[in-house]
């Protein structure tokens, strides 16, 4: 059973959970290189697993839209996690605002299946938005 928590973004109970992850090589990789931040306007979505971390998912309130950007999803439990992940960001109260993600091309499907559509895309990422007004999708 995959169980959600939510963490705001200078929370001590976050940097405990996940700087041991977030520091790895692995998983830095698995970023492609980009380093994971946070601040005062995050929201940290993290997917436990038995209290392990399977991935995590933090949400930025910028401007006119919260972002999803610099996630992560263990690949043996990546359906599982991705699907909790969204879920629970999906039902994240947005005041009206869209969200968007950047999104690596590889997990579009998972996107899309909650109500995400492409925006952009570049070599790698997808800029993918789910409008305030067009909540399709798996909720």
């Amino acid at each position: 059973m995959i169980k959600v928590i939510q963490l705001q973004g200078t929370d001590a109970n976050l940097y405990e959970r996940v700087a041991p992850m977030v520091m790895n090589p692995k998983i830095i990789s698995y970023n492609h290189g980009y380093p994971f931040k946070t601040g005062e306007k995050f929201i940290w979505f993290i997917a436990l697993s038995d209290e392990e971390i399977i991935g995590f998912m933090p949400v930025e309130e910028k401007g006119r839209e919260w972002v999803i950007n610099n996630y992560y999803v263990n690949p043996s439990n990546e359906k599982k996690g991705f699907n909790s992940l969204l879920k629970a960001v999906c039902q994240l109260e947005t005041k009206g605002k869209d969200l968007s993600a950047v999104v690596q091309t590889m997990h579009k499907p998972y996107f899309s299946d909650y109500g995400f559509k492409s925006q952009k895309e570049w070599k790698v990422y997808l800029k993918m938005t789910r409008t305030s007004q067009d909540e399709s999708g798996q909720e």
